[in-house]
Formats: structure tokens, sequence, C-alpha cells
């Protein structure tokens, strides 16, 4: 039987994972009258996650988001990864880190630390990667989630968590209706397979201007050429930053529950990802099917396809360095 560890503050935020993939199963936080739902997707039986294909609240990598051609090159020397999407490898591969099972370390009812050795030429990325993970709960109703990594070898390094999110509760329906801001002017435009072209692009004037609070229903059928493609928001935002630390990324709002969600990370980009590709065939933690934007991701990372880049960050860690990387979820109420 697949153990579910559980984390909880006095503000009654309550999280539970398992070790496959750090996978996040569900959070459950308080609505305006104090009524406690989880607000993320899930699966009814742990163990249905060894066959997930969508990565529902794991951690992703070792490059999570996508890599173009499933290649890349480092040093002179040009790596080939596992394709999992046409031409492309997403997600870290078949096996990325979502499938592995971490070592978990509980440090008290309100964080725990989850450990994984990735060896050299896995999922054909050089170098063993020693990555370690740590949820923490604080008091205020954030759950931090603190990543650093070490190698013996040059490498690539991106990790982010791809939890579903909707505020109104798990299964509750459509997230079209939540008010997003994103703190962000720019973003990556990319090709028809969702592959970035290089460009830093304004988001004035398009359909991925999140600058001001917007329901996420109100242009997504818009025909852009990057929302057909990718049918829906599937869109790397350039997140404003006046200097290094944890800054403000995105924040969000679900008028009927009055929940919040207020994010900010480290990292240089977010994607946010309106759950495009639910199609009614995966049978949720509470016994209803998840439809199309069903859920939403926001997932702070490496730009896309960073490696193929040179004027994108660079997600490349060599032995002596320590990859750091943060990111908090507050969760909240509008009364």
């Amino acid at each position: 039987m697949t153990q579910v560890f559980n984390l909880t503050n006095r503000r009654g935020l309550d999280v539970s994972f398992i070790a496959q993939g750090g996978i996040i199963t569900a959070i459950r936080t308080p609505d305006r009258d104090g009524r406690l739902a989880n607000v993320v997707l899930g699966l009814p039986d742990p163990a249905e996650y060894r066959h997930d294909r969508i990565h529902m609240g794991a951690v992703c990598g070792r490059y999570a988001n996508r890599i173009g051609g499933s290649r890349f090159e480092l040093d002179g020397n040009v790596h080939r990864l596992s394709p999992t999407q046409g031409t492309s490898s997403v997600h870290g591969g078949a096996m990325g880190f979502d499938k592995a099972d971490w070592h978990v370390a509980v440090e008290s009812h309100r964080s725990a630390v989850l450990r994984h050795v990735s060896p050299d030429g896995d999922e054909g990325y050089p170098g063993t990667l020693t990555v370690e993970m740590r949820y923490a709960l604080d008091e205020d109703g954030t759950l931090r989630i603190a990543y650093t990594a070490s190698t013996d070898k040059p490498t690539l390094v991106n990790l982010t968590n791809h939890s579903y999110f909707n505020l109104a509760g798990e299964g509750s329906g459509d997230v079209l209706g939540h008010r997003l801001t994103l703190h962000a002017e720019r973003y990556t435009p990319s090709d028809e397979i969702l592959i970035p072209t290089g460009e830093i692009a304004w988001v004035s004037g398009t359909p991925f201007d999140f600058r001001q609070p917007t329901a996420l229903g109100v242009r997504i059928r818009e025909a852009h050429p990057q929302m057909i493609a990718g049918h829906g928001y599937d869109v790397n935002y350039v997140i404003d930053r006046a200097a290094p630390g944890i800054v403000p990324a995105a924040f969000v709002e679900e008028p009927g529950s009055g929940r919040t969600l207020a994010i900010e990370t480290t990292e240089p980009g977010i994607q946010f990802y309106s759950g495009n590709g639910l199609d009614g065939t995966i049978r949720g933690t509470g016994g209803m099917l998840y439809r199309q934007s069903d859920g939403f991701c926001l997932e702070p990372h490496k730009y896309p396809d960073s490696p193929n880049h040179p004027g994108f960050p660079s997600a490349v860690l060599r032995p002596g360095e320590t990859y750091r990387s943060e990111t908090t979820y507050r969760f909240g109420v509008d009364r």
C-alpha cells in the first residue's frame, strides 16, 4: 500500500503527499466561511499515480517543461534525451522525477525532506544528480517548496511542482471564473509544437496579458496561433524582477469561495497552463471526471528549451556548484 504523508499547521492548511514523485495528492484549506476543501486535482488511489501521464502534483525534472528535438549541447557534447511528446522531451522524459521513489524524512508535523539520486545517463542527462526537496508549512498559510541539487558532471537541472489547482474545490467544475494576476510584462512566444522561438515579447495587446486581475475564461477562445497550438493557455511568462531573490509571480482569486493563492519564486519564469489536456477520461479524488479547464497549473522554472537558446536563463549546473530554487504558495481568503 502506498504511504501517504501529511503536514498541517494551526491555520487549517493541510498537505498530503507520497514518495513517488514527491506528488502532492491533496491541499486542504478553508474558504471565507471556514469550510475546508481540497484545492488540487488528484487520483482516488495513490497507487494510480504510477500510470499518470499528466504529472498531477509531481516534481518535474531533471528538466521541467520542454526541450525541443530532445537534444541539447553542453561543452561541445550533444546529449540526446527520451522524446515524450512528438520530437520533444517533456518534464524529464518517460521516467522523469515524477516516477521516481523519493526517500522521505518527516521532520515535524509541518515539514519534510525528500531526497533522490538520479544516476549518470538517466533519460539521457549526464552526471549523477543528487537532489533534495523540502516541503514546509508556515503558520501564515504558506506552503514553501525549496530545492537543492549537486552533480559530479556538468548537467542540466530545472525543477518545478506540477499541481493542478481549483480553488473552488477539486471536482467542482471548471476554473474559468478564477481571476489571475501575473507579475509579467513579457512572455516567450512558441511555435506550433510549443517550443520557444527564442523571442521575448510584450504581453500588451495579446490574450496573454494578465497584468491586471482577469478571469481565466475571458480570452481563452481567442484565435491567437499560440492559443490554437496549445488548445488554450500553455505559456511561459518572464517574471518581472528588479533584483535577485524571491519575488511575486502570480495571484489567483476564486470569487465564490473567497480562496486566494499568491505565488512567489526565485525562478525567472512561470508557465501558465489551463488544463487543456484534461479530456474526461480521468476520475478524480472525489469521483468526478476531469474535463478541460477543471484545473490550472502555475509552474515556476527556467524557460522552456533554455539549453537551446543562449539568450535564455541558463539551467547548467557544474560540479562544485549548488542548484537552489524556492517557491512559496500562500493560501488565504478574500473576505
